[in-house]
């Protein structure tokens, strides 16, 4: 789901980074502070966070593009983060992944056409011995299969 909100402008993007200048190594609060504000890291963030801390561009993009929490686009109402480390594997959760993505009809990363549910994989939830193991919008569930998941983000509508 693209968003129809414009970028937002390199003030306000200065005001949301301002009360961070002084912290040492700023650039993750920075982004995280973004995020909040926007849902995501908008392109247009890139060079004020560049120019504000004397980095280059590609350095800022790398930063973004290495942590997997970060997202350059607006996601859907909820937010279903799947396990797909071995331990959650080794218990189904491969199936239950696919299942659910098919359910919904996207791939991963991706925002069901209603805009409801954006799917994201992730590398352990620390639910190990209760796999698998999901997140629906920051909340931890163990032991779930497609059905369940399908409840749960029912519910959560």
């Amino acid at each position: 789901m693209q968003s129809t909100a414009p970028a937002p402008l390199p003030e306000e993007i200065r005001d949301v980074i301002a009360p961070l200048t002084g912290l040492e190594g700023p650039l993750l609060p920075m982004l995280h502070a973004i995020q909040q504000v926007w849902g995501h890291v908008p392109q247009a963030a890139v060079p004020v966070l560049a120019d504000v801390l004397n980095l280059g561009r590609a350095e800022v993009h790398g930063v973004i593009s290495f942590y997997h929490d970060f997202r350059d686009h607006p996601t859907g109402r909820h937010v279903l983060k799947i396990c797909r480390a071995e331990a959650c594997q080794s218990v189904g959760g491969t199936a239950v992944a696919q299942e659910t993505l098919a359910r919904l009809g996207v791939d991963w990363h991706g925002t069901t056409a209603d805009g409801a549910v954006t799917v994201e994989p992730v590398y352990c939830l620390g639910l190990c011995a209760c796999g698998p193991a999901a997140m629906i919008d920051g909340r931890l569930l163990g032991r779930v299969d497609a059905a369940r998941l399908a409840a749960e983000l029912e519910a959560a509508s």
